[in-house]
């Protein structure tokens, strides 16, 4: 999969307001992430449509589970979203003036 692809599949996932949800309060709840049922009670969401959103973000390898006995944990992938930060600052004020440069910093 090209570069391209990977940040067009990582938008594409967040472009939800579900998927986003779920990505920010695994964001905030750091290295530890959390259990399905729990990520299901703190959002609302029923586990049927939890299981549905959480496949995207995998697939679009920004969060990755980690089966722990008999609970899955989730995790935000935080090298792949620096990674999409990355993406989208990487051009910023190319072509603007050194003093834009520096206010925009």
């Amino acid at each position: 999969m090209t570069t391209k692809t990977q940040e067009s599949r990582a938008l594409a996932a967040l472009g939800h307001d579900a998927r986003l949800a779920i990505f920010r309060l695994l964001v905030r709840k750091g290295h530890d992430g959390l259990r399905v049922g729990e990520i299901g009670q703190l959002l609302d969401l029923a586990p049927s449509t939890l299981a549905h959103h959480l496949a995207a973000l995998v697939d679009a390898g920004l969060v990755v589970q980690e089966k722990q006995g008999r609970e899955v944990f989730n995790k935000a992938n935080f090298p792949a979203m620096d990674h999409l930060v990355s993406f989208l600052t990487a051009e910023c004020c190319e072509g603007l003036p050194a003093a834009a440069k520096e206010d925009a910093a």
